[in-house]
């Protein structure tokens, strides 16, 4: 499994210490080192090889991270500011920053940072629609890696920065977005989306009554306003008619 190797540079070590625990949380992501001195950074960062990601502080001793980022910004892929200060947006546009967080800034907020910098990198493995399964982490079983059979998915709940991955056999709490997922299920025709938060296999609707539509599991969801042109269409082409009016 990929790791995106990262940088922390922040004079206070509360601070990263609160990145490393954010950084520990987030899979695929893995710390390097982190340095207070931002003179230290700089010498050993330019002799390193480049790295995924460095998340700086700006209101350094000696020199600022908008000083300092000028200097690495060829040795990471991706630079992300973190400072407690509005001020530094614009700074942070001129060396070229990926993002810019304000402190204090939540774990939702780091995470969906990381997501939208490395998009379609997280969790799921062997998601190829030519094989039967994939793998993803499931947060409620420690992390472990366990495997996810398209034929068993009955439907997949949106949950902030994670999704509920409800099968046959149990549910999965894994960190990715409902779009993300969408992207790989939605290449099979037995999945459809006629809510905003949910995403469902055609071979597990129970019945429908009006615009509640209930799953074998039984769950209900209604379908969404946007989606009633999808949901009357697929009725049109599913119900069958017993008779004709005459």
């Amino acid at each position: 499994m990929e790791k995106y190797k990262c940088i922390i540079i922040d004079d206070e070590l509360f601070a990263i210490q609160k990145l490393e625990n954010y950084i520990s949380l987030i899979p695929n992501l893995s710390l390097l080192k982190y340095y207070t001195d931002p003179l230290e950074a700089l010498t050993e960062l330019l002799k390193i090889e480049p790295v995924d990601l460095i998340l700086m502080d700006i209101n350094m001793p000696h020199i600022s991270g908008i000083e300092l980022s000028k200097e690495v910004r060829q040795k990471t892929k991706k630079l992300v500011i973190t400072t407690a200060h509005t001020q530094y947006g614009y700074d942070a546009f001129e060396v070229n920053a990926d993002a810019y967080l304000l402190k204090p800034f939540s774990l939702s907020k780091f995470a969906s940072t990381i997501m939208r910098l490395f998009p379609n990198h997280y969790d799921v493995h062997t998601a190829d629609p030519s094989e039967d399964f994939f793998f993803v982490k499931n947060k409620d079983e420690g992390l472990k890696i366990v495997k996810v059979r398209f034929t068993e998915i009955v439907s997949v709940e949106s949950k902030l920065n994670y999704i509920m991955i409800h099968t046959t056999k149990k549910k999965i709490l894994t960190y990715m977005s409902l779009t993300e997922i969408s992207k790989i299920l939605m290449q099979f025709n037995y999945f459809v989306q006629f809510q905003r938060s949910f995403i469902i296999s055609k071979n597990f609707i129970e019945h429908i009554e009006g615009n509640m539509i209930k799953m074998s599991t039984g769950l209900v969801i209604s379908v969404g306003d946007y989606y009633r042109k999808d949901f009357s269409a697929f009725l049109t082409e599913r119900l069958i008619k017993t008779g004709r009016k005459k």
